[in-house]
């Protein structure tokens, strides 16, 4: 399976957060992860909070990187049940590097707050993520795992409790 870098510089103006989820959609599509998938979505949230962070907190430009499972190629799809299901594997990792050598703060939003969530959300979303300096700024990274039994039930509670079997809805 091949991997995919994509990247998409991003101004320090909070309208780039659009700009970024729409750049990020269709670079997933080509990946063949379609935007009715829950993985998809998933990403775009990822990808919303970490753009957000960097172009809010840090007032510097910024870089959005996305690794990416290739698309399965026509070969691939010859080849039978076998390649399908190695196509379906494969983690996607999302970076946002910035020119702030300041780290990243998780906080703990109370009540009303307004903001403050950006972080739990991302640690209750990716599977992994971390941050690490990048030249005189800093990475901060997650990455979500692709998988062929991905339903899209069930959520995480921040205290790292599972609930299957529940539908959610972001109103």
């Amino acid at each position: 399976m091949q991997v995919l870098h994509v990247q998409l510089e991003v101004r320090p103006d909070p309208a780039e957060v659009g700009r970024a989820r729409r750049w990020a959609r269709s670079r997933l599509a080509g990946s063949g992860i379609e935007a009715d998938e829950p993985l998809a979505e998933t990403l775009i949230l990822l990808i919303s909070e970490l753009v957000t962070n960097a172009v809010v907190h840090t007032g510097c430009p910024a870089v959005l990187r996305m690794r990416l499972p290739d698309a399965p190629d026509v070969t691939q799809q010859a080849a039978g049940a076998a390649a399908s299901a190695q196509a379906g594997a494969g983690t996607v990792r999302v970076e946002v590097a910035d020119a702030s050598a300041r780290p990243p703060k998780p906080r703990h939003a109370d009540g009303d707050a307004t903001n403050g969530r950006g972080l739990e959300l991302v640690d209750g979303l990716a599977d992994r993520w971390g941050w690490q300096t990048e030249g005189a700024g800093k990475s901060i990274w997650c990455e979500v795992d692709r998988c062929e039994s991905q339903s899209g039930v069930g959520a995480v509670a921040f205290d790292g409790t599972t609930y299957e079997d529940v539908a959610y809805e972001a109103v």
